[in-house]
This record gives structure tokens, sequence and C-alpha cells, in this order.
């Protein structure tokens, strides 16, 4: 049985004019592919500022949505998400997916203990 992690971008929001993603709405799913289908979730909405004449500056059309994920591993790093003042993007995301997996592990192990129905 393994515990699989997904990170998604649901929504953006964006500026009209030029395309400058504003608002990104994220979400990552760990779930075990055992029968009980134990899931645990991190999700939130990441605001983003932006220059359009930047050298690095992705136009909306352009996006994929690894780019826009990495936004917001870049913007969750460290002590704003309970990690170290060091910590990078991809430690951050890291961190996050073993966090979530901990989480679904503990569900398994937890259910592995325990048992329903009634005696009569």
């Amino acid at each position: 049985m393994a515990i699989n992690t997904t990170w998604s971008v649901g929504n953006l929001t964006r500026i009209d004019a030029d395309g400058g993603v504003i608002q990104a709405v994220w979400s990552l799913v760990a779930q075990s592919d055992g029968e009980g289908g134990e899931t645990a979730t991190e999700g939130d909405k990441a605001r983003f500022t932006y220059d359009a004449s930047a050298s690095g500056y992705i136009a909306y059309a352009d996006l994929k949505e690894s780019d826009v994920l990495g936004w917001i591993w870049e913007q969750n790093k460290g002590p704003s998400s309970g990690g170290p003042e060091d910590e990078t993007a991809a430690q951050y995301k890291t961190r996050i997916e073993a966090e979530r997996t901990a989480k679904v592990q503990a569900q398994i192990d937890r259910a592995a203990t325990q048992a329903t129905g009634v005696p009569w």
C-alpha cells in the first residue's frame, strides 16, 4: 500500500489588462491507495504581486501549473509555515508532503487497531 501526494492549482485570479496573476487557490492531497482511502489535505490561497516588464514574467497564456506551484512553494517556505529560517522552496514542498503523509499513515495505523460492528 502506498501513500500518494498530489499538488494542484484549482483557480487563478488575474488582471485582465496584462494577464498578471494575483492569486492562486492551491491544494495538496495525500491519499492512501488502500481500501480505506485515507486522506489528508492542505490548501490555501496565495497572493502575488508581479511586474509585467520583468525578465522572469510569464504571460497568463504561457503559464503552466508547475510555474504557479513553484511560486507557492517559494512563498510558503520558512518560518511563515513552521519551517526553519533557511528553508528552501523544495524543502518546504518535501516537509509539507511528509507531514500529510504522516497524517494518512496515522489514520491507517489507527484503523488497523479498530473494528466495527455489534456483538449480537
